[in-house]
């Protein structure tokens, strides 16, 4: 069992959490979730030891092995794949290397002979004889084929490497394991692998991640990030939000009748305490005021952008209709008309391809062959993958930056829109060209919001935001009444917004009004 005692954690002269207890217990797999910065990514550093608290400690179970998904792509490069994955089990490779050097010594003496058994034994009790072929098992279910076991770390693409780096954790079933964004670069398949790799697995799992899918799939307790501590919640990702949301406004019904119940105290008392015939009744009700209790909620640092697409043009019966699109290396013969409501999915195995399909779609790039027909009455909003040409060398400040995308230039209008994405008072004059990732997504929402078209194009809203942010968005989506082109790696999105999936595939073309998760097992099956 992993145990957190009165842990407690500042960075200056601000608290990240304090007085945190925690028990993590085998059989369970525990999401970590808070907004961006809340220190998610350093509870884990907490309980890994690679970071140690101003007060507290964490305790391990004697004997019990933890194993953390390593961060650093190239921490291995000189090392083999396999025996990259067998790194994952540190006392195993060092059993192993020392028994390999004492059989290499030409002078292999008695001493070394008794040494030798007893590391033989130690490594047997490991299950080391098998080591070798389940660490090329792991890799194989990650799709790293047999050719590259024995190649360089350094010789494998990024996504190779996290794959490898994901199996060293798993490797040789430790007593606790500790994941941060497991999901990243992982395609749909090998994501749904994982899950039910976790779901199978008997220890315990500690995760922190923003796919609201997989948390959901996978966690059987959520801990919550926030007011600078950590509270832990029975359920998965789902469970905790509804909760959490009942939770606060219990609280603020509460305190609102608090308030309107210590105001007419206070007025009685106003009114009476000096009549002689009412001053007993006074008096009870001064006590009563000073027994009421009104909660002083600190702050959350779990911020939700309001987000809400809306157009005035209706939309016609003409909306798009693609025939016989092919451009070479991308795709060939594309054909798809889309109608009233359909908001659809596409998919692919290369992302490039979606996005050359789009930037067609939008007149940046033009097809080889076919005809593409928009409907009258259609007006485009695009977020790109790629917008660093909105931002890159942009002097203005974002109200300067927004008021390009609207025919209305007042600034408090302006600030209305920066203010739904989370952009108030001295944030709306920052410079644009030193926003971060996630600040750029909230401003291209803005500009998308402001220009009301009736057909949105997204390719990859979701990366750089926070979890809070992409349930806005999800929200924000599935509310729209216009029509859609959707990619996304984010699965609770795609499954919740998207009532038609075309997967673009060479000349193979997949085109059905099903769910992203009826897809995925149609196609997976």
């Amino acid at each position: 069992m992993l145990q957190v005692n009165n842990v407690s954690l500042q960075f200056g002269g601000r608290k990240l959490f304090e007085d945190v207890n925690l028990k993590f217990t085998k059989g369970n797999c525990y999401g970590i979730i808070g907004a961006n910065g809340a220190g998610k990514s350093t509870f884990l550093k907490i309980l890994s030891g690679e970071l140690e608290p101003q007060k507290g400690f964490v305790s391990l179970d004697k004997n019990e092995r933890m194993s953390v998904l390593q961060q650093n792509q190239n921490m291995y490069d000189n090392e083999t794949v396999l025996r990259t994955v067998m790194m994952g089990y540190k006392r195993l490779v060092e059993v192993m290397d020392e028994k390999d050097a004492l059989y290499a010594n030409p002078d292999f003496s008695e001493e070394d002979g008794i040494r030798a058994a007893e590391l033989e034994s130690e490594f047997a009790e490991m299950n080391g004889y098998d080591a070798e072929y389940q660490a090329g098992q792991l890799l194989n279910q990650l799709d790293i084929s047999d050719d590259l076991h024995y190649c360089l770390m350094s010789e494998l693409d990024a996504k190779q490497k996290v794959r490898v780096l994901l199996a060293q954790a798993l490797f040789g079933d430790p007593d606790v394991l500790l994941l941060d964004e497991p999901t990243n670069n992982l395609d749909i398949r090998t994501v749904r692998w994982l899950e039910n790799y976790l779901m199978d697995f008997e220890n315990t799992i500690i995760i922190v991640s923003h796919n609201r899918h997989f948390l959901n799939k996978v966690c059987t307790n959520i801990c919550d990030v926030d007011f600078g501590k950590i509270n832990m919640f029975v359920g998965n990702y789902d469970f905790w939000y509804q909760t959490s949301q009942l939770l606060a406004r219990q609280m603020k019904d509460q305190n609102k009748k608090a308030e309107q119940r210590a105001k007419e105290l206070q007025e009685f008392i106003a009114r009476f305490s000096a009549n002689a015939s009412k001053s007993r009744q006074a008096t009870s009700r001064k006590k009563e005021l000073e027994k009421l209790t009104i909660n002083d909620f600190k702050p959350s640092m779990r911020k939700y952008p309001y987000i809400d697409f809306k157009f005035e043009r209706e939309i016609g019966n003409d909306i798009l209709m693609v025939e016989g699109l092919t451009k070479e290396g991308y795709f060939k013969d594309l054909t798809f008309t889309v109608q009233r409501g359909e908001k659809i999915g596409i998919v692919s195995k290369k992302s490039t391809t979606l996005t050359m399909l789009y930037d067609i779609l939008t007149g940046k790039e033009q097809p080889d062959a076919g005809t593409i027909m928009w409907g009258k009455t259609i007006s485009v909003s695009y977020f790109p993958q790629n917008n660093n040409e909105y931002f890159q060398n942009c002097d203005l400040n974002l109200v300067e930056w927004l008021s390009q995308f609207s025919s209305d230039h007042y600034e408090e209008y302006l600030r209305g829109w920066l203010g739904r994405m989370l952009f108030s008072g001295e944030e709306a004059l920052k410079k644009a060209k030193v926003l971060s990732g996630g600040e750029k997504v909230r401003c291209m929402l803005a500009k998308m919001m402001l220009e009301g078209s009736n057909f949105l194009i997204f390719d990859e809203p979701t990366n750089h935001l926070d979890l809070e942010s992409i349930t806005a968005l999800n929200n924000g989506l599935s509310n729209y009444r216009g029509c859609m082109l959707l990619t996304s790696h984010d699965q609770e999105l795609m499954n919740t917004v998207a009532n038609r999936i075309i997967e673009i595939e060479d000349t193979k073309t997949y085109d059905r009004q099903v769910t992203y998760d009826e897809y995925v097992e149609e196609t997976n099956s």
